[in-house]
């Protein structure tokens, strides 16, 4: 599964669009940390859309995007009612990432399940999407939203929010990962990515890879926000929901590596993930592998 390789004429539009909606007056450097993810993973033109009193301060953190400012809701977190703006502005891109650091579960259920509903499925030509964190937390209820973009979803859950998804304990998706990812995978119709000191990505039709080969320090706040990020970029560059994931967390997990070759095993930050991103890939195209 080559990842798709821009070539020597293309512009940034070649590459894609990337739409990332996240933060919260709380956590806004899940927005930092996934927008960078997708533009170290190759992304052309990056978007974020995130609460409008952070809106400001990460367009200077972050002068590489176009930042867009949301309605609020009093606890800080993005309102449900953004999904009216947002759906414009999403159809015009060509991945949409939607979770990191938002903190408001019912609020972002609501929002994502509008939104979904508001753009056009695979056949007129949607964006794909990325649902991570607290843009998982509707899809327990009703995962019909999803279910019209078949084949252009991908979702990154760790263990306790695939119990959700699942709506069964954490103590049994601990006992058979893979099951579990299996069974989410076919009732979303979505490829999923379970976190975990093994990874296990699997297909809705039920195929599945694993992979074992990051560091302990991978666990660390902010690193989920990041992975996200580079699956997202992947898929903008053209990969599909598969490979993206596959590549992504291989990536991620490599960036990872080769800060505990440096740094040592624990102590790294997510945000130092991010400048490996692009040697990891290098790497990759030089091996032949990707």
């Amino acid at each position: 599964m080559p990842l798709p390789q821009p070539d020597g004429d293309g512009d940034k539009e070649s590459r894609g669009r990337v739409l990332v909606v996240a933060g919260s007056v709380g956590v806004p450097g899940g927005a930092l940390l996934a927008g960078l993810g997708a533009l170290r993973a190759g992304a052309g033109k990056l978007q974020i859309a995130t609460v409008a009193g952070i809106a400001p301060h990460l367009g200077l953190a972050l002068p590489e995007a176009l930042v867009v400012g949301l309605p609020e809701t009093p606890d800080g977190g993005i309102a449900a009612s953004s999904a009216v703006m947002l759906a414009d502005r999403a159809s015009r891109c060509d991945t949409v990432l939607i979770g990191p650091g938002m903190v408001e579960e019912a609020a972002t259920a609501t929002l994502v399940a509008d939104l979904l509903a508001r753009l056009g499925p695979a056949e007129e030509g949607g964006p794909r999407f990325v649902l991570d964190a607290a843009a998982l937390a509707g899809l327990a209820r009703d995962p019909a939203p999803l279910h019209r973009h078949e084949g252009r979803l991908v979702v990154t859950p760790h263990a306790g929010e695939m119990a959700g998804l699942l709506g069964c304990a954490r103590s049994e998706v601990d006992a058979d990962p893979l099951g579990c990812a299996r069974r989410a995978a076919a009732r979303l119709k979505a490829v999923v990515a379970l976190k975990g000191g093994c990874t296990r990505i699997v297909s809705p039709d039920g195929r599945a890879w694993a992979y074992r080969g990051g560091t302990v320090g991978l666990a660390t706040s902010g690193s989920g926000d990041t992975l996200a990020g580079i699956v997202t970029g992947l898929l903008a560059r053209g990969a599909g929901p598969e490979q993206a994931a596959i590549w992504g967390v291989y990536l991620h997990g490599e960036a990872g590596n080769r800060l505990s070759r440096r740094i040592g095993p624990l102590g790294f930050l997510a945000r130092e993930l991010l400048a490996e991103i692009p040697a990891a890939m290098a790497a990759l195209a030089e091996s032949g592998t990707g």
